[in-house]
């Protein structure tokens, strides 16, 4: 905690009305309305007892104390600041004495981090000779998360005038703010002034909700588009390729293990066969690639989904209602890997499945239908093919030793 004498030695008169507020001063919103007017009262009754506080023949601390001593026509004394780090001492003085919205905290914060010009000495503004603090110090020294420092800095970009001061006094919340700042400026203007701050939330949320129906609905037009391109090939490609490879992998024990073998209940093949399918030929430019992989085999699944020329982007977990044999750990779940090749589209905001599924197991190998659901909730119009499917759907084609004739 900083504390700061009344007076000291050096403190001297100011001269009225010529001192201009340090830009980490104005880091802070000024106090108004009636906090302000009883600080005049007690100025008027007291006098100032504390000086006001420069850096660079600004003041750096003290502000309102000036303002409302000017007004009441007390004297004023100043001193120069004798610190070594004038934003941490800001920061300390204004987050210790006010009581200040979390939103409030992150505009400061956000302001920070947007405002340093690092270490350079070849500037003549204050801040130039001012360290450089990240968004996560920034964020740290504010008491507030880095992603509403984020938010902050969405509403300070492309926030009007109105609203970010709307979010500085404390009218209206951070996150709010940064819903209407996707507006253009002259609605935000009109909001600002035409909405009661009360109500400002759930007017915000109403155009985040129409907002997030609009992506939905164009995250849509693309898939369909997209399926109606893709049809039109004059050889079949598919938008989604959903695969489940019978991979070989080692037991512990040829003489022991062999009865829990993959290869005792279907053929296996090596990676390296795999790997050389020509899946890419049959997928389409921009398409998805949703390949299964048990704990063991994730380095494998890796390097086929690279060579069938799609890039990794996620993962789901299908957590099994019984526990199986492992050398590690006894195993209770499976991996299915997601790939992405061209410009697909992702699942529209909102619209995700949870990353672990609780599904139960069937019989040998065969993966809950659970998941296809899921692949045609993300892709309805998509092109699907399944490779070592053993149930046809209707829609889907299918390969595979097993694979049923496709149900149209």
């Amino acid at each position: 905690m900083t504390t700061v004498a009344p007076w000291q030695p050096g403190d001297v008169p100011a001269p009225v009305g010529q001192l201009p507020f340090h830009e980490l001063a104005n880091l802070f919103p000024l106090i108004e309305g009636d906090a302000f007017d009883d600080l005049m009262a007690d100025i008027a009754a007291n006098g100032l007892q504390e000086p006001i506080e420069l850096l660079d023949g600004a003041i750096l601390d003290g502000r309102n104390r000036y303002r409302a001593a000017l007004a009441v026509g007390a004297t004023v004394h100043t001193r120069q600041f004798r610190g070594s780090d004038p934003l941490a001492y800001v920061m300390s003085r204004n987050l210790h004495r006010r009581q200040l919205s979390p939103s409030q905290r992150a505009i400061i914060a956000a302001r920070v981090a947007t405002m340093r010009q690092g270490e350079r000495t070849d500037l003549t503004e204050p801040s130039a000779n001012l360290r450089k603090v990240s968004q996560g110090e920034a964020a740290r020294a504010a008491n507030v998360s880095d992603r509403s420092v984020t938010t902050a800095r969405e509403v300070l970009a492309h926030g009007s005038a109105e609203l970010v001061r709307a979010v500085e006094g404390g009218r209206v919340s951070v996150s709010a703010a940064a819903d209407i700042a996707s507006l253009p400026i002259d609605q935000q203007k009109r909001l600002v002034e035409s909405v009661d701050p009360r109500a400002f939330a759930a007017v915000a949320r109403q155009f985040r909700d129409r907002k997030t129906a609009e992506k939905k609905a164009k995250r849509a037009g693309r898939e369909a588009a997209l399926a109606v391109r893709q049809r039109a090939l004059p050889e079949k490609r598919f938008g989604v390729i959903y695969a489940d490879p019978e991979w070989q992998f080692e037991v512990y024990s040829r003489e022991t293990g062999m009865d829990r073998a993959a290869d005792n209940h279907y053929p296996t093949s090596p990676t390296n066969d795999i790997v050389a399918r020509p899946v890419g030929d049959i997928a389409a430019k921009d398409s998805v690639l949703f390949l299964w992989a048990t704990a063991p085999m994730i380095k494998a699944a890796l390097r086929v989904m690279e060579h069938w020329g799609f890039t990794y982007k996620a993962q789901f977990i299908w957590l099994k209602d019984r526990i199986s044999t492992g050398f590690w750990n006894r195993n209770k779940h499976e991996l299915l890997l997601v790939g992405t090749r061209g410009d697909i589209p992702a699942p529209a905001m909102g619209e995700q499945w949870p990353s672990v599924i609780e599904a139960p197991v069937g019989e040998h190998s065969a993966k809950p239908e659970i998941f296809a659901e899921m692949i045609e909730a993300y892709y309805p119009n998509l092109p699907k093919i399944e490779l070592n499917a053993r149930r046809a759907r209707p829609g889907w084609d299918v390969w595979g030793l097993e694979a049923p004739e496709a149900v149209a």
